[in-house]
């Protein structure tokens, strides 16, 4: 029997636990606020920003929003950085990604202050997070560490493979799962046999980008299968990196897309905002 893992229920009590957490702050004078910085007009990018506002209206959190145009110069946006990291009324700053290509992103990232780098981006946070210090964690691996939470799945000695090596998920999840006393292989484009790899894991978590990419033969039986893709099909319909109607036949649990990793992702964003504003307050 396969159970699906509901990140929308999921991320939905988190955020109403982050809400008494946010009335109690207020009480005592201090306003969580989270400060987005929005370079050009992509639609995705436009769309998620437009659902993060939404979640700090739910959780109680200020929201401020700075939009510039795609002929911004690193300067301006490195000083607009700058401006939120000395205004000691932004708990929160998120860049949001992907910005134009004439502009460093590494640099922005490195100059966001780490104690108000709430998407975990900043190489100090990246740092803490690979020898196991308290930090900022990147929000997608931290959701996903809390549906294992919630749903007890247990994570030591299980054999984990990571899909995908990105700095915003791949990565970042190896450090969460190895944490956990998992066993992880991390698979990317380079990557022979994959196949056969997948097909060892008790755990497969894919984050590559391909849709449907993670067949059905690939899942051993009874798998946790988590999948943080987001793609259309040959139809034009939302998907994830995993043939969902037949490996859900397989699975243990699985996650749905959408439904699945892509609220949560939102959720520890609003979890990182009320962290910061009570580190930023000694509490």
């Amino acid at each position: 029997m396969t159970t699906l893992i509901d990140g929308k229920a999921l991320a939905k009590k988190i955020k109403e636990e982050l809400r008494q957490e946010v009335d109690t702050l207020k009480e005592k004078g201090i306003n969580p606020k989270l400060a987005v910085i929005l370079v050009g007009d992509d639609p995705a990018s436009q769309v998620y920003v437009r659902n993060k506002s939404k979640a700090c209206e739910m959780v109680g959190v200020e929201f401020d929003e700075f939009l510039f145009p795609s002929s911004i110069t690193q300067e301006e946006l490195l000083g607009t950085i700058k401006k939120l990291n000395e205004d000691d009324s932004v708990n929160g700053i998120l860049l949001q990604s992907p910005i134009p290509d004439h502009l460093d992103i590494r640099e922005a990232f490195e100059t966001i202050d780490p104690r108000k780098d709430v998407d975990g981006f900043n190489a100090i946070n990246v740092g803490k997070l690979s020898i196991g210090d308290d930090c900022f964690i990147a929000c997608t691996p931290y959701g996903i560490v809390k549906m294992f939470e919630e749903y007890n799945i247990e994570l030591e000695g299980k054999r984990a493979v990571i899909i995908g090596r990105s700095n915003i998920v791949g990565k970042p999840m190896l450090q969460c799962m190895l944490k956990k006393n998992a066993t992880v292989t991390v698979c990317h484009s380079k990557t022979k046999n994959i196949e056969d790899i997948i097909k060892e894991a008790d755990i497969v978590i894919c984050a590559m980008g391909k849709a449907k990419f993670v067949k059905d033969y690939m899942v051993k039986d009874g798998a946790v299968v988590i999948d943080v893709g987001m793609n259309r099909d040959e139809n034009g319909k939302l998907c994830g990196d995993v043939d969902f109607e037949n490996v859900s036949k397989k699975a243990s649990f699985i996650t749905p897309v959408p439904g699945g990793v892509g609220p949560m992702t939102i959720a520890m964003l609003m979890n990182n905002v009320v962290k910061a504003t009570k580190m930023q307050n000694n509490m």
